[in-house]
């Protein structure tokens, strides 16, 4: 696990749970953490392991042990960072950039289901492409090569069992994604978010690497700033035209 402080002199704490595969040297999540910091957070960023054999001790549990010693905080996951982050405790208010809460429909159960009982930790299961139509248009060559290509059948059975012990998100948390994601289920979305506190996006699986990532990011502070409440107000002027989350 890996973990890096961005704006030290400010006091306002904020905790950045990136997604599997995201490195802060990636110029879009660079760009995100700027955006963060510009509106004067002290970003507390983690850049997860890409292979593990136990989702308690080498996700969470290092994230869980940090952030018991801030003083409140605004929480901020993205993809696997959202897997977990929903279950730290502490934070004032919760974001969540497509929350990999299930794996989606590109990847059948019954093949993830049989993958995930090969007893190896070995990098030997392909991820499927990791390209600018996956991710979103702005995702940059260096991005996409940096990407890993493969997960252990260990990584795959953990991820599940994080996935099938999701806690009750929290009722003001805001979710963006987009109805195009090819990389997570919507469904467990639809199923614990009101639509209410769901802002759609177009583009990939990320939003700030997708085109409308502008249109979006005033949206996102503000959601970190004042929870749901600030979001309903603003959804009608900032959303996309896509249809509902289907529950």
């Amino acid at each position: 696990m890996r973990h890096r402080i961005f704006n030290e002199d400010d006091e306002n704490e904020l905790v950045f749970v990136m997604g599997w595969g995201n490195r802060w040297t990636h110029e879009n999540v660079s760009w995100l953490i700027g955006k963060l910091t510009d509106a004067g957070y002290r970003v507390h960023a983690f850049e997860l392991p890409t292979n593990i054999d136990d989702f308690k001790a080498d996700w969470l549990e290092p994230i869980a042990e940090y952030v018991v010693d801030l003083d409140g905080y605004q929480l901020l996951g993205h993809s696997a960072g959202a897997l977990i982050a929903q279950a730290l405790d502490g934070a004032e208010n919760h974001v969540y950039l497509s929350p990999w809460w299930g794996y989606s429909e590109a990847y059948p159960a019954l093949l993830v289901d049989a993958v995930s009982k090969l007893p190896t930790t070995l990098p030997c299961v392909p991820v499927g492409e990791m390209d600018r139509e996956t991710l979103g248009e702005r995702a940059t060559d260096h991005q996409i090569a940096t990407t890993p290509r493969w997960v252990s059948p260990a990584f795959v059975r953990e991820t599940r069992r994080g996935q099938e012990e999701l806690l009750t998100i929290d009722h003001d948390a805001v979710v963006f994604c987009s109805l195009r994601d090819p990389v997570v289920s919507l469904r467990p979305i639809g199923e614990r978010v009101p639509a209410e506190h769901v802002v759609l996006y177009d583009g990939g699986h990320e939003l700030f690497s997708s085109a409308s990532r502008d249109r979006h990011i005033d949206t996102l502070l503000t959601a970190l700033e004042d929870g749901a409440e600030a979001v309903e107000e603003n959804e009608d002027v900032d959303g996309d035209e896509e249809e509902p989350v289907p529950a």
